[in-house]
């Protein structure tokens, strides 16, 4: 630990600003840009650097770890290539809200704008898809700048922010002051609520009939879950999260109405096209929520509470706006509701008969593996305790439907920018992070194939990742939408010609594999793949090849009328 007062180099004070901040972890690759501050990390014992294979890797490990431990990732990368190599992890954590601070190497300030080998304007590609970005001009504002990406990452509605460092700035060196705090003009998020908007919640809470909580990430990001938890049990009111917000609201217990949406389940859609009172709470009224606009929740005031005030009014018009902490909101609702409470058992009821009449099931047989079975199972030997990080696709929606997670920050998944490859750096990153619970990957082989050369980045650090390869031989959910609505013309979406035997290639990679092919050999597998803790073990499930999700709304529709796997003709093989 430098202190005050002390002249350092920029690179110097680069790790300095890092402790300061307490990393734990940077996920990172050296390049030329970047010479200086891998000379001084060669000496850093307190901060663990760890080397992935592409930097596209590095950002979605920075990502998986933000979001399991709620602590910002960190991600260093060289100029130029390094650095454009990013841009897909950060959209996808400024999509997710998810807090990141990215490094990059810049190539020397003299040589800025004159094409210069390995030269980008990360700023400049940068700007649409982070929350605020820098360019460091002098090595005397780098500290200052460092605390200010932290603050703005972490603070108001998490994202993204990157920090351009030139060479020269690396290089040169100055008298280190930390600053004691951090002043950013016109960046003062909205923590509590407004007391009057809390109480006309409340009143309207109090005389509802049909009302439904509709749960967001934002309840996870705010560690509101236990708030939610008793005003939801309290006030008996049913629960609906979205996919970022599974965990939120125990999946195991009776007000659980699991997820909404394109693939929610068939009584969550009809209770929010149904309710009198939707009560959104760290969400943003997705489109893969919503459905169509003009259909959604016609019957439903709607009160929205949202940290960030741009997401209000923005998808769907809503009748009382309520911008604050999830924490802080639910909080004050908590205490600002009325000792009286309102009879909900017939509405319980109606929502019950629902759930019978389209329940989430699915046949086994004993020959064929189907992809519901291999997840439940997972969810039923885990207890719904481990942290689990989805791909892309059919696989990601079926661990929404059948996965019953029990507790926050159990779901790790790429939502609104659905970046296939996101998974297995994901979990890798989770895994540095998470201690005491099982970190399960479930990825298609479309999106495993995408980054797979991190597998090295598991076995190399001896990561207890239980990667479940959900081995359809498809790009599965394009094949679905190809199937339904394209007629059944699959154009590029037949792996089977072309994907390698799994199992060899994670051996070659020194990872532990074994495959499954039917229920008995699938539960074993699972088994022994969760007993297993000496490093990574990939589990190649061959399952039903044109399985397909359902229910599911199609893209246009209304939430209210969702496509049943019953009522679908065709046959499944």
């Amino acid at each position: 630990m430098h202190n005050n007062g002390e002249k350092l180099n920029g690179s110097e004070i680069f790790f300095e600003c890092l402790r300061r901040e307490q990393v734990e972890y940077i996920f990172g690759y050296p390049g030329g840009a970047l010479l200086k501050v891998y000379e001084t990390l060669h000496d850093v014992e307190d901060i663990k650097h760890i080397l992935v294979r592409h930097e596209q890797g590095a950002t979605h490990m920075a990502e998986g770890y933000a979001r399991a431990t709620g602590r910002p990732g960190v991600v260093l990368v060289t100029s130029g290539p390094g650095a454009t190599n990013t841009v897909t992890g950060i959209t996808n954590a400024y999509m997710d809200s998810t807090p990141l601070v990215v490094f990059t190497g810049q190539v020397p300030s003299s040589l800025i704008g004159n094409d210069a080998f390995q030269e980008a304007d990360i700023v400049g590609i940068t700007r649409p898809i982070t929350k605020h970005n820098f360019l460091v001009k002098d090595v005397k504002e780098l500290a200052t700048t460092i605390s200010k990406a932290f603050y703005l990452a972490t603070n108001g509605r998490p994202g993204p922010v990157l920090v351009d460092m030139p060479k020269d700035v690396l290089n040169a060196e100055c008298t280190f002051e930390w600053p004691e705090s951090v002043e950013i003009r016109g960046f003062k998020p909205t923590i509590k609520c407004h007391a009057n908007q809390v109480q006309k919640a409340a009143k309207m809470i109090s005389k509802a009939k049909r009302p439904l909580f509709y749960i967001g990430g934002g309840v996870i990001t705010a560690e509101a879950s236990e708030e939610l938890r008793k005003l939801a049990i309290d006030l008996q009111i049913p629960v609906t999260m979205t996919l970022q917000g599974l965990g939120a609201f125990p999946g195991d217990h009776p007000l659980s109405m699991g997820m909404l949406g394109m693939h929610g389940t068939y009584w969550s859609n009809q209770a929010v096209s149904n309710c009198d009172l939707l009560i959104a709470v760290g969400a943003r009224f997705d489109d893969r929520v919503t459905g169509k606009v003009d259909t959604f929740a016609t019957q439903a005031y709607k009160i929205h509470n949202d940290i960030d005030p741009t997401n209000v009014d923005k998808n769907i018009k809503v009748d009382l706006p309520v911008v604050g902490d999830s924490k802080d909101f639910l909080a004050s609702l908590l205490e600002a509701m009325p000792k009286t409470k309102e009879d909900r058992s017939a509405w319980l009821s109606e929502i019950e008969a629902w759930r019978k009449q389209c329940p989430l099931d699915y046949t086994i047989e004993p020959e064929s593996l189907k992809t519901e079975f291999v997840i439940d199972e997972v969810s039923k030997q885990t207890r719904g305790h481990a942290v689990v990080v989805t791909d892309v696709g059919q696989h990601q929606m079926w661990t929404s439907q059948y996965y019953k997670f029990t507790e926050p920050r159990s779901i790790i998944t790429s939502g609104g920018l659905g970046t296939m490859g996101f998974g297995l750096p994901s979990a890798i990153g989770a895994a540095f992070g998470v201690t005491g619970r099982p970190v399960v990957l479930f990825s298609g082989d479309g999106g495993l194939m995408m980054n797979i050369q991190e597998l090295v980045t598991a076995v190399f650090n001896k990561l207890p990742v239980k990667i479940f390869l959900i081995n359809n031989s498809y790009l599965g959910m394009v094949r679905q939408w190809q199937e339904l609505f394209h007629q059944e013309k699959y154009s590029f979406t037949d792996l089977a010609a072309s994907n390698p035997d799994f199992v060899k290639v994670a051996e070659a990679f020194g990872c532990k594999a074994m495959s499954a092919s039917n229920p008995e050999s699938a539960r074993n597998a699972i088994t022994e793949a969760l007993a297993y803790n000496d490093g990574p073990v990939l589990v190649d499930f061959r399952v039903v090849r044109k399985d397909m999700v359902f229910p599911m709304v199609p893209a246009g529709g209304s939430i209210s009328d969702m496509l049943l796997a019953r009522l679908n003709p065709k046959t499944m093989v």
